[in-house]
């Protein structure tokens, strides 16, 4: 059955109801596919891609190029799902510059929403005006995060995650991802706010999940944080598979003749006799 495309209006719906949302990175055709046949409800074109497609060190050597090319490409393979693009690390500096690359995925791209880490409330506001959705991120926030460690530990830190949370509620998010802070702080502001909060290792307390696809599914072995659960190891899969692929046409065993082209025996001769 051909499932309804997802909406802001859902995400609001399935919080008011206690269900549960769904949320995954995608950053191609195949992947965003298979997450949206499989039933997700939101993909994440995350700027992440810098790391684990593009082999980067840092999610701030993302460009703007890199993020329509790829969020167009998961565009291909989205159906049903509510499609987000991630503002990479320079793109939301100024009100002016927010709105034209959030535009940009929008109109280049097929974005639904874009989402925006930190507070820059303005920029943030600027982009929502001009009729594009945003998805706010709290807690740890890797484009400007010097250590990636739990944020929110102690009441002080805590208290100003969950009066952020408050102020982009405000100025019209969508919904919040708060990223490495404690459970219990996470359920705070879930109770706190009337928009869903999605946790990404802000455990089971949260209006929904998103995680990253090539670490739950096993492929990405560089770094593997605590809140991950591996649901599958492709990544191993397809090592045994490839040697297997180099043995088979060392020792001659592929292709064979099911892997073959024929032509008929008279053309042949007349090619020997040539």
């Amino acid at each position: 059955m051909k499932r309804e495309r997802f909406t802001v209006d859902d995400f609001r719906g399935k919080k008011l109801s206690g269900e549960k949302i769904t949320m995954l990175t995608a950053y191609d055709y195949f992947m965003a596919r298979a997450a949206d046949e499989a039933g997700i409800d939101a993909i994440l074109v995350g700027d992440s891609l810098g790391m684990v497609v593009l082999g980067r060190e840092s999610t701030r050597d993302v460009t703007m190029e890199d993020m329509i090319r790829h969020a167009s490409a998961a565009r291909k393979g989205c159906r049903a799902a509510f499609l987000i693009g991630d503002m990479p690390y320079g793109s939301f500096a100024t009100p002016d510059k927010a709105v034209r690359n959030a535009r940009r995925f929008a109109d280049e791209a097929g974005c639904d929403a874009v989402k925006v880490e930190g507070e820059p409330l303005e920029e943030i506001s600027a982009i929502i005006k001009e009729g594009i959705p945003v998805l706010g991120h709290l807690g740890l926030t890797p484009q400007t995060a010097t250590d990636f460690k739990v944020r929110g530990k102690d009441a002080e830190t805590a208290q100003a995650i969950l009066s952020a949370s408050r102020r982009l509620e405000g100025v019209g998010c969508f919904a919040v991802v708060l990223e490495c802070v404690p459970a219990g702080l996470a359920g705070a502001i879930r109770r706190a706010l009337s928009v869903p909060v999605i946790g990404i290792g802000a455990g089971p307390e949260c209006d929904g999940q998103v995680l990253v696809i090539n670490d739950m599914l096993g492929m990405y072995d560089k770094f593997t944080p605590k809140f991950v659960k591996r649901y599958a190891d492709l990544g191993g899969m397809a090592g045994k598979a490839i040697s297997l692929y180099i043995k088979e046409v060392a020792n001659g065993a592929f292709p064979t003749r099911e892997h073959s082209f024929t032509m008929r025996k008279e053309e042949l001769d007349k090619l020997s006799a040539g």
